[in-house]
C-alpha cells in the first residue's frame, strides 16, 4: 500500500471509530424508543381491554434494560404504547430487572416480588423483599422505588415481623467513591 491510499482512508477509519465509540452511549440514552422484546412459555392476548399475559420463565428486553419474572402482565395506554408492565416472580425467587445507566456506570440492578415498571415516567416499583444495587450501593426495604432517568431512590420499610426485629426497616449500605463493591 502506498502512503497516498492510507491518507483518505485515515479520515474515514476514524470517523468509524468514533461512531463505535458513541454508540452505546446513544443506545443507553434511547432505552425507551427500543422495541420491547419478549419471550415467555405462554401469551394471553386481550385486545380490547389493552392487555397481554405473559407465563413461565419470562425474559423482556428494551435496549439495556432486562427484566426476568415468572408471569408479566403489559397494559397499553390510550395511544397504544406500553403504560405498565407489572413482573411477579415465584415463591422461591423474586422477579428482577437490571439497566446500564451510561457505559460509565455500574449496572443498575433491583428485585421485588412485584415490580411494576411504568413506562411513561421510566419509573420502577419493586414491591416485597425489595433490593436495589446501583454501583457499590444497595437499598433493601419492604418498597424500592427507582427513577430510571434521575437515578433517584425511595424506599420505604414494611411492617416489623412479630419479634420486634428490623423487618420493617429500610437497611442501606452506601460505599464512598473508590471503595470497594
Amino acid at each position: 500500500m502506498t502512503p497516498r491510499r492510507l491518507i483518505p482512508t485515515l479520515p474515514a477509519a476514524t470517523a468509524l471509530l468514533a461512531m463505535l465509540l458513541a454508540g452505546p452511549v446513544l443506545a443507553l440514552e434511547s432505552d425507551a424508543q427500543q422495541p420491547i422484546h419478549i419471550s415467555a412459555d405462554q401469551l394471553t392476548i386481550d385486545d380490547q381491554a389493552g392487555t397481554a399475559v405473559y407465563t413461565g420463565t419470562v425474559h423482556v428486553e428494551q435496549g439495556s434494560l432486562k427484566l426476568d419474572a415468572q408471569r408479566v402482565e403489559l397494559q397499553r395506554g390510550a395511544s397504544g404504547g406500553l403504560s405498565t408492565m407489572r413482573a411477579t416472580g415465584t415463591s422461591g425467587q423474586r422477579a428482577y430487572i437490571e439497566q446500564q445507566p451510561s457505559p460509565q456506570e455500574s449496572l443498575v440492578r433491583g428485585w421485588g416480588d412485584t415490580l411494576i415498571y411504568h413506562a411513561g415516567e421510566r419509573r420502577v416499583e419493586m414491591l416485597g423483599n425489595a433490593e436495589l444495587h446501583r454501583g457499590g450501593d444497595t437499598f433493601t426495604g419492604a418498597y424500592v422505588e427507582y427513577f430510571l432517568d434521575s437515578r433517584q431512590v425511595n424506599a420505604r420499610g414494611g411492617q416489623q415481623s412479630q419479634g420486634g426485629e428490623a423487618g420493617g426497616r429500610v437497611n442501606m449500605t452506601l460505599t464512598p467513591e473508590g471503595g470497594s463493591n
